[in-house]
Protein backbone atom coordinates (compact mmCIF):
# COMPACT_ATOMS: atom_id res chain seq x y z
CA UNK A 1 0.00 0.00 0.00
CA UNK A 2 1.37 3.42 -0.91
CA UNK A 3 1.90 6.06 1.79
CA UNK A 4 -0.85 8.22 0.30
CA UNK A 5 -3.41 5.41 0.09
CA UNK A 6 -2.59 4.29 3.65
CA UNK A 7 -3.19 7.83 4.88
CA UNK A 8 -6.45 8.10 2.93
CA UNK A 9 -7.66 4.79 4.36
CA UNK A 10 -6.75 5.85 7.89
CA UNK A 11 -8.69 9.11 7.50
CA UNK A 12 -11.73 7.38 6.06
CA UNK A 13 -11.80 4.74 8.80
CA UNK A 14 -11.59 7.39 11.51
CA UNK A 15 -14.31 9.44 9.80
CA UNK A 16 -16.61 6.41 9.54
CA UNK A 17 -16.09 5.53 13.20
CA UNK A 18 -16.56 9.15 14.29
CA UNK A 19 -19.87 9.51 12.47
CA UNK A 20 -21.12 6.15 13.75
CA UNK A 21 -20.22 7.06 17.33
CA UNK A 22 -21.48 10.65 17.33
CA UNK A 23 -24.74 9.83 19.14
CA UNK A 24 -22.93 8.00 21.92
CA UNK A 25 -20.45 10.85 22.30
CA UNK A 26 -23.31 13.27 22.74
CA UNK A 27 -24.80 11.03 25.45
CA UNK A 28 -21.44 10.89 27.24
CA UNK A 29 -21.48 14.66 27.67
CA UNK A 30 -24.29 14.30 30.18
CA UNK A 31 -23.15 11.15 31.96
CA UNK A 32 -23.52 11.29 35.73
CA UNK A 33 -20.71 10.37 38.13
CA UNK A 34 -21.87 6.74 38.44
CA UNK A 35 -21.78 6.23 34.67
CA UNK A 36 -18.33 7.81 34.44
CA UNK A 37 -16.96 5.73 37.32
CA UNK A 38 -18.31 2.57 35.68
CA UNK A 39 -16.63 3.46 32.40
CA UNK A 40 -13.40 4.24 34.25
CA UNK A 41 -13.48 0.92 36.12
CA UNK A 42 -14.11 -1.12 32.99
CA UNK A 43 -11.59 0.83 30.94
CA UNK A 44 -8.90 0.75 33.61
CA UNK A 45 -9.14 -3.01 34.09
CA UNK A 46 -8.90 -3.62 30.35
CA UNK A 47 -6.00 -1.17 30.00
CA UNK A 48 -3.96 -2.61 32.86
CA UNK A 49 -4.38 -6.21 31.79
CA UNK A 50 -3.57 -5.42 28.16
CA UNK A 51 -0.54 -3.30 29.07
CA UNK A 52 0.83 -5.94 31.45
CA UNK A 53 0.51 -8.62 28.77
CA UNK A 54 1.75 -6.76 25.69
CA UNK A 55 4.08 -3.96 26.87
CA UNK A 56 7.45 -5.04 28.35
CA UNK A 57 7.74 -1.62 30.01
CA UNK A 58 4.47 -1.96 31.87
CA UNK A 59 4.96 -5.65 32.50
CA UNK A 60 8.07 -4.84 34.54
CA UNK A 61 6.35 -2.04 36.45
CA UNK A 62 3.08 -3.85 37.16
CA UNK A 63 4.50 -7.20 38.25
CA UNK A 64 3.25 -8.22 41.68
CA UNK A 65 0.19 -5.94 41.63
CA UNK A 66 -3.29 -7.47 41.57
CA UNK A 67 -4.58 -5.49 38.61
CA UNK A 68 -8.13 -6.78 38.91
CA UNK A 69 -8.62 -4.98 42.25
CA UNK A 70 -7.37 -1.51 41.27
CA UNK A 71 -10.03 1.14 41.85
CA UNK A 72 -9.97 4.21 39.55
CA UNK A 73 -10.41 6.43 42.60
CA UNK A 74 -7.37 4.93 44.36
CA UNK A 75 -4.45 4.42 41.99
CA UNK A 76 -1.59 4.86 44.47
CA UNK A 77 -0.58 1.19 44.13
CA UNK A 78 0.45 1.91 40.53
CA UNK A 79 3.78 3.60 39.73
CA UNK A 80 3.88 7.12 38.28
CA UNK A 81 5.04 7.40 34.66
CA UNK A 82 7.04 10.44 33.50
CA UNK A 83 7.81 11.63 29.99
CA UNK A 84 11.45 10.74 30.61
CA UNK A 85 10.44 7.20 31.60
CA UNK A 86 8.38 6.89 28.45
CA UNK A 87 10.89 8.33 26.01
CA UNK A 88 13.84 6.39 27.47
CA UNK A 89 11.97 3.09 26.95
CA UNK A 90 9.61 3.96 24.11
CA UNK A 91 10.02 0.72 22.13
CA UNK A 92 9.09 -1.27 25.22
CA UNK A 93 6.07 0.94 25.97
CA UNK A 94 4.38 0.03 22.68
CA UNK A 95 2.05 -2.96 22.82
CA UNK A 96 2.42 -3.74 19.12
CA UNK A 97 5.92 -5.21 19.16
CA UNK A 98 6.46 -4.22 15.51
CA UNK A 99 6.46 -0.54 16.48
CA UNK A 100 9.79 1.12 17.15
CA UNK A 101 10.96 4.64 17.79
CA UNK A 102 13.05 4.82 14.61
CA UNK A 103 9.94 4.25 12.46
CA UNK A 104 8.00 6.85 14.46
CA UNK A 105 10.81 9.37 14.03
CA UNK A 106 10.98 8.63 10.31
CA UNK A 107 7.25 9.19 9.91
CA UNK A 108 7.34 12.47 11.84
CA UNK A 109 10.36 13.61 9.87
CA UNK A 110 8.43 13.03 6.64
CA UNK A 111 5.27 14.74 7.92
CA UNK A 112 4.28 18.07 6.48
CA UNK A 113 0.76 19.37 5.97
CA UNK A 114 -0.46 15.76 5.62
CA UNK A 115 0.01 12.92 8.07
CA UNK A 116 2.22 9.89 7.43
CA UNK A 117 1.14 6.44 8.58
CA UNK A 118 3.34 3.88 10.34
CA UNK A 119 2.91 0.22 9.35
CA UNK A 120 -0.19 1.46 7.45
CA UNK A 121 -2.26 1.37 10.66
CA UNK A 122 -0.81 4.01 12.98
CA UNK A 123 -0.06 7.72 13.08
CA UNK A 124 2.12 9.73 15.44
CA UNK A 125 2.04 13.18 16.99
CA UNK A 126 4.85 15.01 18.75
CA UNK A 127 4.65 17.38 21.67
CA UNK A 128 7.16 19.30 23.72
CA UNK A 129 6.57 22.98 22.99
CA UNK A 130 6.18 23.94 26.63
CA UNK A 131 8.08 21.25 28.52
CA UNK A 132 10.96 21.19 26.05
CA UNK A 133 11.49 17.41 26.21
CA UNK A 134 9.91 15.88 23.14
CA UNK A 135 7.16 13.38 23.58
CA UNK A 136 6.14 10.97 20.82
CA UNK A 137 2.61 9.56 20.83
CA UNK A 138 1.29 6.84 18.54
CA UNK A 139 -2.41 6.28 17.82
CA UNK A 140 -4.30 3.56 16.05
CA UNK A 141 -7.61 4.35 14.38
CA UNK A 142 -9.65 3.64 17.51
CA UNK A 143 -7.49 5.83 19.76
CA UNK A 144 -7.48 8.66 17.23
CA UNK A 145 -11.26 8.48 16.89
CA UNK A 146 -11.63 8.83 20.65
CA UNK A 147 -9.12 11.69 20.80
CA UNK A 148 -10.86 13.49 17.96
CA UNK A 149 -14.21 13.07 19.70
CA UNK A 150 -12.78 14.64 22.85
CA UNK A 151 -11.38 17.59 20.91
CA UNK A 152 -14.63 18.11 19.01
CA UNK A 153 -16.98 18.13 21.97
CA UNK A 154 -19.15 21.15 22.52
CA UNK A 155 -19.16 22.88 25.90
CA UNK A 156 -21.59 21.19 28.24
CA UNK A 157 -23.72 24.28 28.80
CA UNK A 158 -24.02 25.23 25.14
CA UNK A 159 -27.64 24.84 23.97
CA UNK A 160 -28.06 23.08 20.65
CA UNK A 161 -29.65 26.25 19.27
CA UNK A 162 -26.37 28.11 19.81
CA UNK A 163 -24.26 25.72 17.76
CA UNK A 164 -23.46 27.16 14.30
CA UNK A 165 -25.25 25.29 11.53
CA UNK A 166 -22.00 25.02 9.57
CA UNK A 167 -19.37 23.44 11.81
CA UNK A 168 -16.37 24.77 9.94
CA UNK A 169 -13.57 26.30 11.99
CA UNK A 170 -10.59 28.30 10.82
CA UNK A 171 -7.80 27.25 13.16
CA UNK A 172 -4.85 29.63 13.45
CA UNK A 173 -2.32 27.26 14.93
CA UNK A 174 0.52 24.82 14.21
CA UNK A 175 1.39 24.47 10.51
CA UNK A 176 2.38 20.81 10.51
CA UNK A 177 0.49 17.58 11.08
CA UNK A 178 3.04 16.58 13.72
CA UNK A 179 0.93 18.77 16.05
CA UNK A 180 -2.67 17.94 16.93
CA UNK A 181 -4.13 21.12 15.41
CA UNK A 182 -2.35 20.60 12.10
CA UNK A 183 -3.16 16.90 12.16
CA UNK A 184 -6.91 17.36 12.52
CA UNK A 185 -6.92 19.94 9.75
CA UNK A 186 -5.31 17.32 7.51
CA UNK A 187 -7.59 14.55 8.80
CA UNK A 188 -10.77 16.47 7.97
CA UNK A 189 -9.54 17.90 4.67
CA UNK A 190 -11.51 15.36 2.63
CA UNK A 191 -14.68 13.37 3.17
CA UNK A 192 -18.00 14.21 4.74
CA UNK A 193 -16.95 15.29 8.24
CA UNK A 194 -19.45 16.81 10.70
CA UNK A 195 -16.79 19.39 11.56
CA UNK A 196 -13.94 20.58 9.39
CA UNK A 197 -10.82 22.40 10.53
CA UNK A 198 -9.30 24.77 8.01
CA UNK A 199 -5.72 25.46 9.01
CA UNK A 200 -4.27 28.95 8.83
CA UNK A 201 -0.65 28.58 9.95
CA UNK A 202 0.23 30.77 12.92
CA UNK A 203 3.74 30.87 11.49
CA UNK A 204 2.63 33.23 8.71
CA UNK A 205 3.09 36.98 8.98
CA UNK A 206 0.05 38.60 10.57
CA UNK A 207 -0.94 40.37 7.35
CA UNK A 208 -1.13 37.03 5.52
CA UNK A 209 -3.18 35.45 8.30
CA UNK A 210 -5.64 38.33 8.03
CA UNK A 211 -5.79 37.98 4.25
CA UNK A 212 -6.53 34.25 4.46
CA UNK A 213 -9.24 34.69 7.06
CA UNK A 214 -10.89 37.44 5.01
CA UNK A 215 -10.98 34.99 2.10
CA UNK A 216 -12.24 32.02 4.15
CA UNK A 217 -14.93 33.94 6.05
CA UNK A 218 -15.06 31.13 8.64
CA UNK A 219 -18.28 30.52 10.60
CA UNK A 220 -16.13 29.82 13.69
CA UNK A 221 -12.62 30.89 14.63
CA UNK A 222 -10.06 29.19 16.84
CA UNK A 223 -6.43 29.71 17.70
CA UNK A 224 -3.80 30.48 20.28
CA UNK A 225 -4.86 33.17 22.73
CA UNK A 226 -1.96 35.41 21.75
CA UNK A 227 -2.86 35.15 18.06
CA UNK A 228 -6.53 35.88 18.76
CA UNK A 229 -5.43 38.97 20.65
CA UNK A 230 -3.59 40.18 17.56
CA UNK A 231 -6.55 39.36 15.33
CA UNK A 232 -8.87 41.27 17.65
CA UNK A 233 -6.75 44.38 17.16
CA UNK A 234 -6.85 43.79 13.38
CA UNK A 235 -10.64 43.50 13.50
CA UNK A 236 -11.03 46.68 15.54
CA UNK A 237 -8.77 48.47 13.05
CA UNK A 238 -10.99 47.31 10.17
CA UNK A 239 -8.38 45.16 8.45
CA UNK A 240 -9.84 41.81 9.52
CA UNK A 241 -13.42 41.61 8.26
CA UNK A 242 -15.00 38.36 9.48
CA UNK A 243 -18.07 37.63 11.60
CA UNK A 244 -17.58 34.30 13.38
CA UNK A 245 -20.48 32.99 15.44
CA UNK A 246 -18.03 31.55 17.94
CA UNK A 247 -14.41 32.13 18.96
CA UNK A 248 -12.37 29.50 20.80
CA UNK A 249 -8.98 30.13 22.39
CA UNK A 250 -6.55 27.29 22.99
CA UNK A 251 -3.06 26.25 24.09
CA UNK A 252 -2.22 29.39 26.08
CA UNK A 253 -3.57 31.15 29.14
CA UNK A 254 -6.57 33.29 28.23
CA UNK A 255 -6.26 36.35 30.42
CA UNK A 256 -9.46 38.29 31.30
CA UNK A 257 -8.31 41.38 29.44
CA UNK A 258 -7.61 39.34 26.28
CA UNK A 259 -11.03 37.68 26.53
CA UNK A 260 -12.69 41.09 26.81
CA UNK A 261 -10.76 42.41 23.82
CA UNK A 262 -11.76 39.43 21.64
CA UNK A 263 -15.40 39.78 22.68
CA UNK A 264 -15.33 43.49 21.84
CA UNK A 265 -13.75 42.87 18.44
CA UNK A 266 -16.02 40.06 17.23
CA UNK A 267 -19.18 40.67 19.25
CA UNK A 268 -19.46 37.06 20.46
CA UNK A 269 -18.59 35.29 23.70
CA UNK A 270 -15.26 33.47 23.87
CA UNK A 271 -14.76 29.80 24.77
CA UNK A 272 -11.52 28.40 26.11
CA UNK A 273 -10.06 25.02 25.21
CA UNK A 274 -7.49 22.79 26.91
CA UNK A 275 -5.96 19.73 25.29
CA UNK A 276 -2.78 17.72 25.50
CA UNK A 277 -1.48 15.13 23.08
CA UNK A 278 -1.61 12.59 25.90
CA UNK A 279 -5.42 12.53 25.54
CA UNK A 280 -6.87 14.90 28.14
CA UNK A 281 -9.17 17.59 26.77
CA UNK A 282 -11.73 20.07 28.04
CA UNK A 283 -13.67 23.20 27.18
CA UNK A 284 -15.25 26.02 29.10
CA UNK A 285 -18.71 27.45 28.65
CA UNK A 286 -19.00 30.88 27.10
CA UNK A 287 -17.13 33.56 29.04
CA UNK A 288 -16.23 31.08 31.77
CA UNK A 289 -12.83 29.91 33.03
CA UNK A 290 -13.80 26.47 34.36
CA UNK A 291 -12.95 23.54 32.09
CA UNK A 292 -15.10 20.43 31.88
CA UNK A 293 -12.76 17.52 31.16
CA UNK A 294 -13.24 14.21 29.33
CA UNK A 295 -12.99 12.04 32.43
CA UNK A 296 -15.03 9.32 30.76
CA UNK A 297 -11.88 8.77 28.65
CA UNK A 298 -9.13 9.75 31.07
CA UNK A 299 -8.73 9.23 34.80
CA UNK A 300 -7.35 12.47 36.23
CA UNK A 301 -5.52 12.82 39.55
CA UNK A 302 -4.75 16.25 40.99
CA UNK A 303 -1.68 15.77 43.18
CA UNK A 304 1.04 17.62 45.06
CA UNK A 305 4.79 17.35 44.43
CA UNK A 306 4.85 13.97 46.23
CA UNK A 307 1.93 12.57 44.19
CA UNK A 308 -0.52 12.88 47.07
CA UNK A 309 -4.10 13.96 46.23
CA UNK A 310 -4.97 17.60 46.84
CA UNK A 311 -8.46 18.59 48.01
CA UNK A 312 -10.96 20.58 45.88
CA UNK A 313 -10.11 24.26 45.71
CA UNK A 314 -6.38 23.67 46.28
CA UNK A 315 -3.96 24.09 43.37
CA UNK A 316 -2.18 20.91 42.36
CA UNK A 317 1.54 20.81 41.64
CA UNK A 318 0.91 18.48 38.73
CA UNK A 319 -1.68 16.16 37.21
CA UNK A 320 -1.51 12.42 36.64
CA UNK A 321 -3.59 11.06 33.78
CA UNK A 322 -4.47 7.53 32.75
CA UNK A 323 -5.67 7.41 29.15
CA UNK A 324 -8.30 4.68 28.84
CA UNK A 325 -8.63 4.82 25.04
CA UNK A 326 -5.08 4.24 23.75
CA UNK A 327 -4.02 0.60 24.13
CA UNK A 328 -1.13 0.95 21.67
CA UNK A 329 0.91 3.28 23.88
CA UNK A 330 -0.51 2.91 27.40
CA UNK A 331 -0.20 6.02 29.56
CA UNK A 332 -0.81 4.98 33.17
CA UNK A 333 -0.54 7.67 35.86
CA UNK A 334 1.36 9.78 33.34
CA UNK A 335 2.72 13.02 34.78
CA UNK A 336 1.68 16.40 33.34
CA UNK A 337 3.23 19.54 34.76
CA UNK A 338 -0.01 21.52 34.70
CA UNK A 339 -1.65 23.23 37.65
CA UNK A 340 -5.32 22.34 38.13
CA UNK A 341 -7.75 23.56 40.78
CA UNK A 342 -10.79 21.33 41.16
CA UNK A 343 -14.13 23.14 41.15
CA UNK A 344 -17.53 22.05 42.50
CA UNK A 345 -19.29 19.35 40.51
CA UNK A 346 -22.01 20.38 38.08
CA UNK A 347 -25.58 19.19 38.65
CA UNK A 348 -25.99 18.34 34.96
CA UNK A 349 -23.12 15.83 34.65
CA UNK A 350 -20.36 14.05 36.56
CA UNK A 351 -17.27 15.11 34.62
CA UNK A 352 -14.37 16.72 36.46
CA UNK A 353 -14.43 20.51 36.43
CA UNK A 354 -11.24 22.48 37.03
CA UNK A 355 -9.52 25.77 36.51
CA UNK A 356 -6.26 25.35 34.64
CA UNK A 357 -3.29 27.57 35.18
CA UNK A 358 -1.52 27.29 31.87
CA UNK A 359 1.53 28.84 30.31
CA UNK A 360 1.91 31.73 27.91
CA UNK A 361 4.99 32.23 25.78
CA UNK A 362 5.39 35.81 24.69
CA UNK A 363 5.32 36.76 21.03
CA UNK A 364 8.72 38.04 19.93
CA UNK A 365 8.34 41.50 18.46
CA UNK A 366 10.87 42.92 16.03
CA UNK A 367 10.89 46.18 14.09
CA UNK A 368 9.40 44.63 10.96
CA UNK A 369 7.77 41.41 12.21
CA UNK A 370 6.07 39.63 15.08
CA UNK A 371 7.00 35.98 15.54
CA UNK A 372 4.89 33.53 17.52
CA UNK A 373 6.87 30.85 19.44
CA UNK A 374 5.17 28.11 17.38
CA UNK A 375 7.49 29.13 14.51
CA UNK A 376 10.46 27.87 16.52
CA UNK A 377 8.65 25.04 18.32
CA UNK A 378 7.59 23.48 15.03
CA UNK A 379 11.23 23.11 14.04
CA UNK A 380 12.53 21.98 17.43
CA UNK A 381 9.91 19.31 18.03
CA UNK A 382 10.72 17.59 14.73
CA UNK A 383 14.37 17.08 15.65
CA UNK A 384 14.97 13.84 17.60
CA UNK A 385 18.44 15.09 18.57
CA UNK A 386 17.18 18.11 20.57
CA UNK A 387 16.57 17.00 24.16
CA UNK A 388 15.77 20.40 25.69
CA UNK A 389 16.14 24.02 24.69
CA UNK A 390 15.66 27.68 25.54
CA UNK A 391 15.26 30.54 23.07
CA UNK A 392 16.55 34.07 23.73
CA UNK A 393 15.37 36.84 21.46
CA UNK A 394 18.08 39.12 20.06
CA UNK A 395 17.68 42.43 18.24
CA UNK A 396 17.66 40.69 14.87
CA UNK A 397 16.82 37.07 15.61
CA UNK A 398 17.35 34.36 18.21
CA UNK A 399 19.98 32.55 20.24
CA UNK A 400 19.02 28.95 20.92
CA UNK A 401 20.62 27.12 23.83
CA UNK A 402 20.09 23.39 23.29
CA UNK A 403 20.80 20.20 25.17
CA UNK A 404 21.37 17.73 22.35
CA UNK A 405 22.65 14.33 21.36
CA UNK A 406 25.99 14.08 19.62
CA UNK A 407 24.17 13.51 16.34
CA UNK A 408 22.60 16.95 16.01
CA UNK A 409 23.56 18.77 12.84
CA UNK A 410 23.80 22.29 14.25
CA UNK A 411 24.29 23.90 10.85
CA UNK A 412 21.20 22.19 9.39
CA UNK A 413 19.02 23.18 12.37
CA UNK A 414 20.30 26.75 12.05
CA UNK A 415 19.31 26.85 8.39
CA UNK A 416 15.86 25.43 9.17
CA UNK A 417 15.25 27.99 11.92
CA UNK A 418 16.42 30.87 9.73
CA UNK A 419 14.10 29.69 6.94
CA UNK A 420 11.17 29.40 9.37
CA UNK A 421 11.76 32.91 10.67
CA UNK A 422 11.92 34.23 7.10
CA UNK A 423 8.59 32.53 6.30
CA UNK A 424 7.16 34.30 9.37
CA UNK A 425 8.29 37.66 8.00
CA UNK A 426 11.71 38.08 9.64
CA UNK A 427 14.08 38.13 6.69
CA UNK A 428 17.82 37.78 7.21
CA UNK A 429 17.40 36.75 10.83
CA UNK A 430 20.35 36.13 13.10
CA UNK A 431 20.19 32.52 14.34
CA UNK A 432 22.76 30.95 16.63
CA UNK A 433 22.34 27.42 17.98
CA UNK A 434 24.60 26.74 20.95
CA UNK A 435 25.05 23.35 22.59
CA UNK A 436 24.86 23.38 26.38
CA UNK A 437 25.02 20.69 29.06
CA UNK A 438 21.98 21.99 30.92
CA UNK A 439 19.49 24.86 31.19
CA UNK A 440 19.00 27.12 34.17
CA UNK A 441 15.55 26.83 35.73
CA UNK A 442 13.72 29.21 38.01
CA UNK A 443 14.89 28.69 41.58
CA UNK A 444 11.46 28.88 43.19
CA UNK A 445 9.41 26.73 40.82
CA UNK A 446 11.98 24.63 39.01
CA UNK A 447 10.28 25.59 35.76
CA UNK A 448 12.08 26.71 32.65
CA UNK A 449 11.16 29.87 30.79
CA UNK A 450 11.15 28.50 27.26
CA UNK A 451 11.15 31.81 25.34
CA UNK A 452 12.93 34.88 26.71
CA UNK A 453 12.06 38.10 24.86
CA UNK A 454 14.18 41.22 24.86
CA UNK A 455 13.36 43.52 27.77
CA UNK A 456 12.10 46.77 26.26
Amino acid sequence: MTASSAWDRFCENVRTAAVAGAAEQFERLNWNSEQIERAQSDGLRALLLYAAEHSPFHQRRLTGIDLTTIDPTHLSALPVMTKTDMMDHLDDVFTDRRLCRSDVEAALGATGAQGVTILDDYVALASGGCSGRRGLFVFDQSAMTAYGAALGRSPFTTPASDVPSELRMAMVAAPSAVHATGFFAALTATGDWPIRYELVPATLPLSQIVKRLNTLQPPTLGGYASILEQLAHEALAGRLRIAPAQVTASSETLLPEIRSLITEAFGVPVLNFFACTEGLAGKTAKDDDVFTLNTDMCIVELVDADNRPVPPGVASDKVLITNLTNLIQPLIRYELNDVFVRQPDAPAHGHLRARVRGRSDEIMRYTDAEVHPIVIRSMMVKSPDVIDYQVHQTESGIDVFAVTTDNLDVDDLTVQLRRALADAGLDGAHVAVKRVDGLERQAASGKLRRFVPIAR
